[in-house]
């Protein structure tokens, strides 16, 4: 995070995401603030609160994908979470706390992985000997013959590094071999009482204790024993507190929560229905945005240096309808703004994933070879911009219909014209398009 300035950073998220300068602007601030307040003296670090920010647009703008790719350029474990799925303290669901536990066990996986990359050297060493061991193992007779000079170990030598060579060269990856492997035992989460998100972390350690895994015999090709034993190597040389406590430092200051369709917590309250819980749980969800500390399986996580990034489309509702104690709690406001024709011609041409070069590459696997030329590309924007303002506006995510409705056709017979180059222009566009839907109705196949 420390080589990233925010014009960096916004130019990070230009190759994948067209359009929305404001509200890259608004997270690339708010991340290089969390690289400025890791500076500061540790008296004054902890007065400072994160940049917390609340992204109003209609759906299908690049509010997620904003979030996500930021998480992804600084490294921080990221969650995305929709405001409905929680319930009030007392109703039947999930809890707002989960999210923070979930985001927990993000980061324990995060950190895993690196530590993993830190130790392969080492693990694959040593799952290559113990493959080794397990085609060769050793007899009574070896383990009595300490003499590495004697006869028989050096043949026992010659006979280990004629099987390492074979291994290395992949030509007993077909071999079958008999391995111990632990068995987890049931989740955890199933036995919670009726209503509960989860059970209480002590009480979840308590009873993981009670049912300890359980090895197995089973019998795989080396391909897979390898993977296998790689895992268990990794188990053994990986420090697991050290991995904690890393999780744990990197989700309070590097945690990002995207909180989707938060504008559903602030319609207007109802006498009975799903509806009476709103009001709680942005009652719930205030400290936890505030900052408080969350008991987890792993330990306390301290939420109040966690990025919090809501959003909702605001359509039948304003931000100042949430509770006042929230929006304080989200003090950057961002209003995305719709896409026109001329953004989805840019989405579809300009990103390092656009759904041109997407399907480029997908018919390139089966030896077609695809071009798209300008006006069909027009052709392909149009079209998405004038069902979504005939009917219900969703944004880019319009467009992934159209195009996949237009090469449906050379997606079923690619198989059969490997070698072929195809030109997508605007009449094949219009053609497909005329065959699908009228021009009357061109809503009806999307619908």
């Amino acid at each position: 995070m420390s080589e990233l300035t925010p014009k960096e950073v916004v130019q990070a998220l230009d190759r994948h995401i067209v359009g929305q300068g404001d509200a890259k602007r608004a997270v690339a601030i708010a991340v290089r603030n969390r690289w400025r307040r890791q500076q500061l003296p540790e008296a004054l670090r902890e007065e400072v609160g994160p940049s917390n920010i609340i992204m109003i647009g209609p759906t299908g703008v690049g509010k997620t994908e904003i979030a996500r790719r930021l998480a992804v350029l600084v490294s921080a474990p990221f969650i995305k979470v929709e405001a409905t799925k929680y319930t009030e303290v007392g109703y039947h669901g999930r809890d707002v706390e989960s999210m923070i536990r979930d985001l927990v066990e993000l980061a324990i996986h995060m950190v895993r992985e690196e530590q993993t990359e830190v130790v392969r050297v080492e693990a694959e060493r040593l799952t290559e000997e113990q493959l080794i061991d397990v085609l060769i193992p050793p007899t009574d007779f070896d383990r009595q013959d300490t003499d590495a000079d004697s006869e028989t170990a050096q043949k026992r030598h010659r006979n280990r590094e004629k099987f390492r060579t074979r291994l290395q060269a992949g030509e007993l990856d077909d071999r079958h071999v008999e391995l111990s492997v632990e068995t987890k035992g049931p989740q955890i989460g199933v036995m919670a009482p009726l209503g509960m998100d989860s059970l209480d972390p002590d009480m979840q350690g308590f009873l993981e204790r009670l049912m300890p895994p359980q090895s197995k015999t089973r019998r795989v090709p080396i391909r897979e024993a390898r993977k296998i034993i790689f895992q268990q190597q990794c188990d053994k040389l990986i420090d697991k507190d050290k991995v904690t406590e890393m999780a744990l430092r990197r989700t309070e200051n590097s945690g990002i929560v995207f909180i989707d369709e938060l504008d559903k917590l602030a319609g207007g309250q109802k006498a009975h229905g799903p509806d009476i819980s709103r009001q709680g749980v942005q009652r719930d969800l205030l400290p936890i945005v505030e900052g408080c500390t969350v008991t987890t399986r792993y330990g306390p996580v301290k939420t109040d240096h966690i990025l919090f990034i809501a959003a909702g489309a605001f359509h039948g509702c304003k931000p100042s309808d949430l509770m006042p104690e929230l929006q304080g709690r989200l003090p950057i406001r961002v209003e995305l703004t719709d896409l026109n024709r001329e953004d989805f011609i840019r989405i579809l041409t300009e990103p390092e994933g656009a759904l041109t070069k997407q399907q480029i590459a997908l018919m390139g696997t089966e030896g077609v070879r695809i071009d798209f030329t300008k006006d069909a590309v027009a052709a392909l924007a149009d079209t998405a911009f004038k069902v979504n303002q005939s009917t219900e506006n969703i944004g880019a995510r319009r467009l992934h219909t159209v195009i996949e409705k237009v090469m449906e056709d050379i997606s079923f017979d690619a198989p059969a014209r490997s070698g072929e180059t195809l030109r997508i222009d605007a009449d094949y566009v219009n053609t497909r398009l005329a065959e699908i839907a009228s021009d009357t109705d061109l809503s009806r196949f999307i619908l």
